[in-house]
Order: C-alpha cells, then sequence, then structure tokens
C-alpha cells in the first residue's frame, strides 16, 4: 500500500507513535510518506527506497497574523496524493491532521469530476490520541470542526477503549471506532544490561541506591511535581534516585519544588533524550501520575524493559498497568499512596522479580509491534475495500 502519514513532528506521543508506525509499515514493504511541517523526531533512519518525508512549507504574507498551516498541509497532501498516488491517508491526532486531510481529498475528486476520468478514491484514517479529544477537542472554537472531520473519515482509531467511549459520549459520534492500542518494537525497547549500562549506573547513584524514572513532556496535566513529592516521600524510607527525562513548562517550577523539599541533589534532569533506553535499563521503578492519559507509552516502554510501574488511574492506565500484577494505581494525586506502593515494591525482592516479569510478558505478549502492525494493516485493507 502507499501511505500518506500527518503527524506532529514533536517529542509527544502521537507524534512518536505516528513515526514508529510509519517505520514498521516500511520495513513491511509498504511505501510511506510522512507529511509534517518538519521532520519528525523519530525518523532518525538510513536510506530506505519505499520511506519519505514531505515538508509543509508555509508562505509569510503581511496580511495573515498567523501561520495557515491547515490550508498548506491540505495543498501538502494533494500534491503528495496526485504525484505518488496515494491509496490512503493516515491522520494522527484530529486537530487539524484530519481536518486537513478530509480537505485534500475534496480537492482531489473535484479534479478528478472536473476532468471526468477515474480517479485515484483516496481513503482517510484519523487516530485519536488523548487530548485532541480530551483537551482541545473540548475548545468550543474547535468542537464543530473537529466533529465534522471524524465523522468524515473513512476509518477511526483510537489508542485505547476508554477513549474510544469518551469521543462516542461526548462528541455523540456515530461511528465505529476500531480500538487499536500503541506498541513497542522490542528489538529496540529491552533491557540492556552490559559493562556500559553498568558504568553509567555506577557514575549515578551509589550500590544501595535505587533508581526511579518518569518521562514526559513535563505539562500541567503530567503531574510532575507530584513524582518530585512521591519520591521525597520514597527517599525518606529507601536510598534513591529520581531521573527526570524530558522538558516543558512545568520544569522550572519541578526544579524549584525538588530545591525547597531538600531533594536536588538527588533529583536529575535529563531534558528531552531522543532515546532512553540506558535510563530504563538501570531503572527499578517507573511513575506516572497523569490527571489524564488516554494510553501511557512511556508507562509501556519502562514495562518492555521489565520496570514496574506506578501510576494513576487516568483514562487509559488501567488498560495498560495491571494493578497488584504490572505495578500498582492510586487516584489522581494521591502521593502517600504512591508512595507508599512504591516502598513496598522497592523493599521486597520476592514481589519485585515477579512484577518485574509480569510488566515484560505484558509488554511482550499484548503490545509489541509483532503484535499491533498486523492490525492496522487489516484495518486498512477492511477501508480500502469499502
Amino acid at each position: 500500500m502507499k501511505i500518506g502519514i500527518l503527524c506532529y513532528p514533536t517529542y509527544g506521543g502521537s507524534g512518536v507513535v505516528a513515526t514508529e508506525l510509519g517505520l514498521e509499515l516500511a520495513n513491511r514493504g509498504h511505501v510511506v510518506h510522512f507529511i509534517s511541517y518538519s521532520k519528525p523526531m523519530r525518523l532518525n533512519v538510513g536510506f530506505s527506497d519505499n520511506l519519505f518525508f514531505h515538508k509543509v512549507e508555509m508562505a509569510s504574507y503581511p496580511l495573515f497574523d498567523f501561520p495557515l498551516y491547515s490550508i498548506a498541509l491540505a495543498s501538502r497532501i494533494v500534491e503528495v496524493a496526485k504525484f505518488n498516488g496515494l491509496d490512503l491517508v493516515h491522520a494522527h491526532y484530529a486537530i487539524p491532521h484530519a481536518t486537513s486531510a478530509y480537505l485534500a481529498r475534496e480537492i482531489i475528486n473535484d479534479e478528478v469530476l472536473k476532468k471526468k476520468k477515474n480517479g485515484n478514491n483516496i481513503k482517510i484514517i484519523t487516530t485519536l490520541h488523548g487530548t485532541d479529544i480530551t483537551l482541545t477537542g473540548l475548545e468550543i472554537s474547535f468542537l464543530p470542526t473537529l466533529k465534522f472531520s471524524i465523522q468524515k473519515s473513512d476509518g477511526v482509531t483510537a489508542v485505547s477503549e476508554f477513549l474510544k467511549i469518551k469521543t462516542q459520549s461526548q462528541f455523540e459520534i456515530q461511528k465505529d471506532i476500531r480500538v487499536i492500542p500503541n506498541f513497542i518494537n522490542l528489538n529496540i525497547y529491552k533491557k540492556l544490561d552490559n559493562k556500559e549500562t553498568q558504568c553509567f549506573k555506577d557514575r549515578i547513584c551509589r550500590k544501595n541506591e535505587k533508581i526511579i524514572v518518569h518521562t514526559s513532556n513535563f505539562r500541567p496535566l503530567k503531574r510532575v511535581e507530584d513524582v518530585i513529592r512521591v519520591f521525597k516521600l520514597v527517599r525518606d524510607k529507601v536510598p534513591s534516585k529520581l531521573l527526570l527525562i524530558g522538558d516543558g513548562p512545568d520544569r522550572s517550577n519541578c526544579e524549584y519544588l525538588a530545591k525547597d523539599l531538600g531533594v536536588d541533589s538527588d533529583v536529575i534532569f535529563y531534558g528531552e533524550q531522543e532515546s532512553f533506553i540506558e535510563l530504563l535499563s538501570i531503572a527499578d521503578l517507573f511513575i506516572l501520575p497523569s490527571q489524564s492519559e488516554s494510553f501511557g507509552l512511556s508507562a509501556l516502554e519502562a514495562m518492555a524493559c521489565g520496570v514496574p510501574v506506578i501510576s494513576s488511574n487516568a483514562g487509559g492506565l488501567p488498560e495498560l498497568n495491571l494493578h497488584g500484577e504490572t505495578g500498582y494505581i492510586a487516584e489522581i494525586g494521591d502521593v502517600n499512596k504512591m508512595a507508599d506502593y512504591a516502598v513496598k515494591l522497592l523493599t521486597d525482592p520476592n514481589i519485585y522479580r515477579i512484577f518485574s516479569e509480569n510488566a515484560l510478558e505484558r509488554a511482550t505478549n499484548l503490545f509489541s509491534s509483532e503484535k499491533i502492525i498486523p492490525q492496522y494493516e487489516k484495518y486498512y485493507e477492511e477501508v480500502l475495500s469499502k
């Protein structure tokens, strides 16, 4: 198949999943065209004759106060579709990608009609990732357009059952939504146990210290300050270090909080990292206390490295992290309970070993790319056959 992928090229989960999906599809022989305003962060691969990137260029004109990205994206989709014979466009994150894809399809169909010839009946699939529904989609200025774009898509997927139900009830969507969860490439995300990682661990902490990890975009919904509060309670009972991966608007607040709580000497801010498998490989525990989380890709990445997860009960997290099996789940904001669970895991080697094995097994059996990519291929074929 010839597939166009629309995504944000940034650090967030939707862009990561879209890029990883495109890479996996290309590896399976499909022709994949990424279309975005810059090259996706994880699209740093060698030459491939079936993998392409098309940059969306935006004209600057004094009349426009803001860049007209949605229109520029639609025009670029039209060009890529016409010159490369795309079968379908897969829009990741509904705003504005699904809208731009719809506009592009209408332009293509109009040109075909005027020329009175058989055209390429391009299909649109929209994948909902979370905040496009639970946050930005609720903005009154976006809501009608968002609902229309979802309804006009030929196929719609959601990354969790929670998000599917939320979309159908919140927007009164009368359309089937296929749940296809996020996935992990186990050839990449696996625990590294070698001299390099051991030396790295020895530089970070003393032998009796545990390592706790959190990664996110440091936005209010991620509640990164809760991670630091949990760590303070844990460190009072268990010698430990906290590794924070990512960046965003809440980073400064977190740095000040760590200092105010007197734990700044044991908290390391790594900023944005393209790859952090080395950090997960030396981690003992992963904490994700989000206010809203439709899936929890970062938690899955930790689980694939055999790291148990302490998470909130937000959104789709309970579908991934099983309470009492792969980790523990607490109410949003309950830092005391999260800390208690963390101490329990870090001080009981038997329970920890079981949870670690369960986390890896669940990631392998349910969320590996080998399990999920065929689901996308099958769904593409279903949509194209309609």
